[in-house]
């Protein structure tokens, strides 16, 4: 089952990249871009708890897709390439097995513990 999942993440993956070559920006901007939404992370400085929110929100599937979408309604690039970042960027942490946070530690997430097989 976790390899299914993981080939599922990839596809979605796949389909980041895809939809960003139909917008107009340079090749570049995806791999500059892709490691923006873990600047997330800063919550943990405050505690936990805050990280796991300030972590959980960006990394949430729904926002991507919303972003994305608002962009598409609004005819704005800028907007749906943010919204394609935040999409693509959660579908490879879920392949590298970085699932959305539990508020008790960083390595507890919804896919088991990072680093643990």
């Amino acid at each position: 089952m976790k390899n299914l999942l993981k080939l599922e993440e990839a596809f979605m993956f796949a389909l980041s990249i895809f939809l960003f070559t139909k917008l107009d920006f340079a090749w570049w901007w995806y791999p500059v871009l892709i490691f923006t939404p873990d600047l997330s992370m800063i919550g943990y400085i405050v505690s936990p708890q805050i990280g796991a929110a300030t972590y959980n929100f960006i990394h949430h599937k729904a926002v991507g897709i919303s972003v994305f979408v608002m962009g598409m309604m609004l005819a704005n690039q800028p907007l749906q390439l943010a919204g394609l970042i935040l999409f693509g960027h959660s579908s490879m942490d879920r392949i590298l097995g970085y699932g959305l946070k539990y508020p008790d530690s960083f390595q507890h997430t919804h896919l088991g513990i990072i680093g643990k097989a």
